[in-house]
């Protein structure tokens, strides 16, 4: 049956299942194939084109619907499943600092820290505040 079909509905449902597929396995990368599919398909509604010319055409159709697919695509935002992302506002207690560069206990781990701009040097044992991560340095302030 399919076989008999013109070439329009056979693209036009290529086109549909594709985007068929990017809805049950979501990924938003079959999604604009099957437009340029069902692109392709419209095309060959208004004309009657040899299957290479077809080809070539959706893969035009393919190259532009992917590239406003990735112009479209936002950005990972920031800090967003990264190790540091999850110390950044939890609790520390200053072990020692000499100047603004200093030991902190974090949980059952010791990190190298540096203190936030305007802040005082804090006593030993002082609670302090994650501000930050730079590397493997935590940007501390005291909490409060």
């Amino acid at each position: 049956m399919i076989a008999n079909a013109p070439a329009s509905v056979i693209w036009l449902l290529a086109g549909l299942a594709l985007l068929g597929m990017e809805m049950t396995c979501p990924g938003v990368f079959m999604m604009w194939l099957g437009l340029a599919a069902l692109a392709n398909g419209l095309v060959l509604l208004a004309w009657d084109i040899p299957f290479g010319s077809q080809v070539g055409i959706y893969a035009v159709f393919a190259a532009i619907a992917l590239a406003v697919g990735l112009k479209l695509r936002r950005p990972p935002a920031p800090g967003l499943n990264t190790q540091q992302a999850g110390l950044i506002g939890r609790s520390a207690v200053a072990l020692s600092f000499a100047g603004r560069e200093g030991r902190v206990r974090l949980g059952d781990s010791d990190w190298a820290a540096r203190l936030s701009s305007g802040v005082a040097i804090p006593e030993p044992g002082s609670r302090l505040r994650v501000d930050g991560v730079d590397g493997t340095v935590l940007v501390v302030r005291p909490e409060g």
